[in-house]
């Protein structure tokens, strides 16, 4: 099998059918879709089954991704966020050959979201940086990145003491004894939900105080010391 596609979740069956309509619509068709459920209390686990997923045990998102990639059969694997949806049928297509044709070790896409002008500037923000650093400190969302599954073995996965900020702390390990890139093909679409929950501010401000503190004190691998929450999306009628 080419690729294993992983999505950790709590509660997500209101965005969840999104995604994986969006991954049931591509033209690449060699895939498993594998759900680490974090014990949710909604319809989560039934929206898995019904769309073929192998459901296994969860937990916070870091954890939750190296529960599915151990029992992942793919040689590459696809981590992607619950809230997350592709932007057109021939976004695995694309990347999954671009990924194999510049011999990549880890990549994420461009994102992008169809909301508010700030939503828009703060991603356009986020893409600009990966690239200008993708060839010296990597660092990438965990809403969507590609990585060969050796690869993820070698590192031993994601740090599972990192509450916020496990992506790049993964990404940036592998940046030391392989190749990562900002990819070119499709881009993935992100929900604007935190914003939406947190503020813009609380957002930013924690993203700052991130890089901050890695910068000076290295990886926060002691707490949550941002105040990260998974399970913040309950709310059933809020899309």
């Amino acid at each position: 099998m080419k690729l294993s596609i992983i999505i950790p979740t709590k509660n997500e069956e209101l965005y969840l059918p999104k995604l994986l309509k969006s991954i049931k619509n591509q033209t690449f068709q060699d895939y498993e879709i594998i759900v680490a459920d974090n014990k949710s209390e909604d319809k989560t686990p039934e929206i898995a089954r019904q769309y073929d997923c192998e459901l296994t045990r969860g937990g916070m998102p870091g954890p939750g991704r190296n529960l599915g990639a151990k029992i992942s059969k793919g040689e590459i694997l696809l981590f992607l966020d619950s809230d997350t949806e592709l932007e057109d049928e021939f976004f695995l297509e694309s990347l999954v050959e671009e990924f194999q044709d510049q011999k990549l070790d880890c990549a994420v896409p461009r994102v992008f979201l169809e909301n508010k002008f700030i939503d828009k500037l703060y991603y356009s923000f986020w893409n600009f940086l990966v690239m200008i650093f993708q060839k010296i400190t990597p660092f990438a969302g965990g809403w969507c990145i590609f990585v060969r599954k050796d690869m993820h073995d070698r590192i031993k996965g994601f740090d599972e003491r990192i509450v916020l900020g496990e992506d790049s702390d993964y990404a940036k390990r592998i940046g030391k004894i392989g190749k990562f890139r900002l990819m070119k093909g499709s881009r993935v679409k992100v929900s604007p939900r935190r914003f939406e929950k947190e503020g813009h501010l609380k957002i930013i401000l924690q993203s700052i105080g991130i890089g901050i503190w890695w910068a000076i004190k290295g990886k926060d691998d002691k707490g949550n010391r941002f105040g990260y929450n998974f399970d913040i999306y309950k709310d059933k009628g809020k899309k």
